[in-house]
């Protein structure tokens, strides 16, 4: 059942938003009998997908879009982290899940908890916890946000940036900014990816951080967590092959209808991410959260969505 409906998704008739759907009914009724290869595979999927994406964009506007919107994501960033942490505080959630939550609801959803994670040392369950308040969050925004987009008759520019800004991943920034639109689609994932190059500072600086902690306080039982803060800390790849082939089919135009059917297979690849991601929302995934992470979550999101809304209908 799940490959058949895994291999449906794959039809061009079928949107992402349906993908994820069918993906998280199919493990809220029979459970999800591939964990681990679902995961894996959304993660490549999610990879060849974004880098697929960039055959169908014009470098010269990723460049514009991503320095356009360089001010308010750094101050989305910054306000999301501060807020964050005063949050965990007083819902009383750990301190590796209230890093993990905020930096993936701060930069780029699952992408930049798997970055932070080694970097703090957080174990499994906060990382468990961390996906699938994020995960929860995502399918709400892929159906809410072009709803709340059309009620306030946004244009294709500002949605897109919106979206770049507010949603966590770039699997449900790119669902739902191409329901709105190619022009919102362009926007939206120029931002996002300029946006998650900020997991690249923010996680040497937690690396660098956890190891001046780990030395300061010395002895044999540091041992292992020093030993953990030398693993480097993942690195967002995909955006360098995201620009990478943005640049192709930009400076070698004989390849636009290569790039544009690249582009196409990349949109039905986004939708099969998005069933294995719905696959990994199961009811013992569900259980396990918890309602204090949840409720963090979700009011840093609400904040963060809403004031990056206001920001950008101010400056419209």
């Amino acid at each position: 059942m799940v490959l058949v409906v895994g291999a449906a998704t794959l039809l061009p008739w079928i949107s992402p938003g349906i993908a994820l759907l069918a993906g998280l009914a199919l493990a809220l009724a029979w459970g999800n009998p591939f964990p681990q290869r679902s995961r894996a595979l959304a993660q490549r999927l999610l990879t060849g997908s974004v880098v697929g994406l960039g055959a169908g964009m014009d470098l010269g506007v990723v460049a514009r879009v991503g320095l356009a919107g360089f001010g308010v994501t750094a101050l989305g960033i910054a306000a999301a982290v501060g807020l964050g942490s005063l949050l965990g505080r007083v819902f009383g959630v750990s301190r590796h899940a209230t890093i993990l939550v905020t930096l993936g609801t701060a930069i780029c959803g699952g992408s930049a908890i798997a970055a932070a994670s080694p970097a703090i040392g957080a174990k499994d369950e906060d990382v468990s916890v961390a996906l699938v308040t994020v995960f929860l969050l995502n399918a709400v925004a892929l159906f809410a946000f072009p709803l709340v987009g059309r009620a306030l008759q946004m244009d294709q520019d500002s949605f897109g940036l919106w979206c770049a800004l507010a949603i966590h991943d770039t699997s449900s920034v790119v669902g739902a900014a191409s329901s709105y639109g190619e022009r919102a689609l362009e926007v939206a994932t120029a931002t996002k990816l300029s946006r998650a190059l900020w997991i690249v500072p923010v996680t040497f600086a937690l690396s660098f951080a956890r190891s001046r902690r780990s030395s300061q306080a010395g002895g044999a039982g540091d041992a292992g967590e020093a030993a953990a803060v030398s693993e480097p800390p993942r690195r967002p790849w995909f955006i360098a092959g995201f620009l990478a082939a943005a640049a192709v089919v930009t400076f070698v135009p004989a390849l636009r209808p290569l790039g544009d059917v690249v582009s196409g297979l990349a949109h039905r690849g986004l939708a099969l991410t998005l069933f294995a991601i719905g696959l990994g929302l199961t009811r013992p995934a569900l259980r396990k959260v918890g309602a204090r992470p949840l409720a963090l979550g979700l009011v840093l999101w609400i904040a963060l969505a809403g004031g990056t809304l206001l920001v950008i209908h101010r400056g419209g």
